[in-house]
């Protein structure tokens, strides 16, 4: 009896030991595969960029009377450019940045776009009345909460 026992415990082992074995080379696989499919993205986002960047230095060189050189397109703006467009948002949107959208959407949609105006809108934080604002704390503390 106590053989057909120990035989029972010696396969149980073996069994949860092939269970285990097979759950990390599983794992593994799985990890494998997720490699894989983010190195997969990797290469079609970096294939979107330059198509990206083509389709600007295109459109630049269509907008304007000279020719722009395409390395000057793909260089981001210095940081003060920046901040002065964030820190006049009442300005008109100018013909570069309708340009940048056009090339967005354009490769969004799949076919091209031409962006006949733009407008800066509010943010929602701008827009708060601070009697709406009030008003809506002195409904909120009237309720009774107990």
């Amino acid at each position: 009896m106590a053989l057909i026992v120990l035989t029972f415990l010696f396969v149980v082992a073996l069994g949860l030991l092939a269970t285990g074995i097979f759950l990390v080379w599983l794992k593994t696989d799985r990890a494998a595969d997720q490699q894989q499919g983010a190195a997969q993205q990797v290469q079609q986002l970096t294939s979107t960029v330059r198509a990206l960047e083509a389709q600007i230095a295109q459109l630049v060189k269509a907008s304007s009377p000279t020719a722009v050189p395409a390395s000057t397109v793909a260089v981001p703006p210095p940081p003060a450019a920046v901040e002065s467009v964030a820190a006049a948002p009442e300005e008109e949107i100018t013909p570069e940045l309708l340009i940048v959208m056009a090339a967005a959407v354009t490769v969004f949609l799949g076919k091209t776009v031409r962006i006949r105006s733009a407008k800066r809108l509010q943010s929602p934080y701008e827009i708060v009345n601070p009697w709406a604002q009030q008003g809506r704390v002195f409904v909120q503390a009237s309720h009774n909460l107990r």
